[in-house]
């Protein structure tokens, strides 16, 4: 399973976990699976494709841009310890091995 955690002390304390095989999107709008209501956040952000070895995430066209370790993507896969930044909030990802 992978977890997106925001820094301890964060302003907006997320915590959000998806299996591997499922595709989850982050958003301020209620049809996100993962619901941010955070500034600069767009209704659908981007889409996170989880797979058993790998976590994936797509911007889906947003306003304010997705970034991972401070660098904005269109695409890109994640690992541990990798920072994703959509709009103001930042999570850290870290992986459990148990469901």
């Amino acid at each position: 399973m992978w977890l997106l955690k925001t820094a301890d002390g964060a302003e907006a304390p997320f915590t959000f976990r998806i299996l591997p095989g499922n595709i989850k999107t982050i958003g301020r709008s209620t049809g996100a699976e993962f619901t941010v209501e955070a500034g600069l956040v767009s209704r659908l952000h981007c889409q996170l494709l989880a797979g058993a070895t790998a976590l994936e995430v797509v911007d889906l066209e947003s306003t304010n841009g997705t970034f991972v370790n401070g660098t904005r993507v269109t695409r890109a896969s994640l690992k541990e310890g990798d920072r994703l930044g959509v709009g103001r909030v930042e999570f850290i990802i870290s992986r459990s091995r148990q469901p």
